[in-house]
């Protein structure tokens, strides 16, 4: 699976339509949505929020996003095994996860770290990657 590489300005062009759309769901102020914010920390979402926003986006950007994207996609290549063990993420998961969730601060990846816990790392600007990774994988396919 080769990476699909995502640039600054190809976040920022989603990012006003992704943050529109996750303050919906959310029922936040749209102003609320920083593109670093932990969206469970620091905005209260809950993992069917996650979901919510996953289908809303698909159709804001009529694109399909699978469900576990993202940790497959943060997985990338890694065997399971080598990822996580017993649910704790190991220290080669956590590198990848570091090098694919490049938006999060270094302070917010914890260990050990359960898989469990992962979508805490999300951000606005995680979800932009995955607008845009969805853009060019369609637009490849088409």
């Amino acid at each position: 699976m080769s990476e699909i590489h995502v640039t600054q300005d190809e976040i920022m062009a989603v990012f006003p339509k992704v943050a529109e759309t996750m303050a919906d769901a959310l029922g936040c102020d749209v102003d609320d949505i920083k593109p670093d914010v932990s969206l469970i920390e620091g905005l209260d979402a809950e993992s069917i929020d996650f979901l919510d926003m996953v289908f809303r986006l698909e159709r804001a950007f009529k694109i399909k996003i699978p469900r576990g994207k993202i940790v497959e996609n943060a997985r990338g290549d890694l065997p399971d095994v080598e990822f996580e063990q017993k649910g704790i993420v190991t220290d080669k998961g956590l590198a990848q996860l570091r090098s694919y969730l490049s938006e999060v601060p270094a302070d917010r990846f914890r260990t050990p770290m359960k898989v469990a816990d992962i979508p805490r790392l999300f951000t606005p600007t995680t979800f932009c990657k995955l607008v845009v990774r969805a853009q060019k994988e369609a637009a490849a396919a088409a």
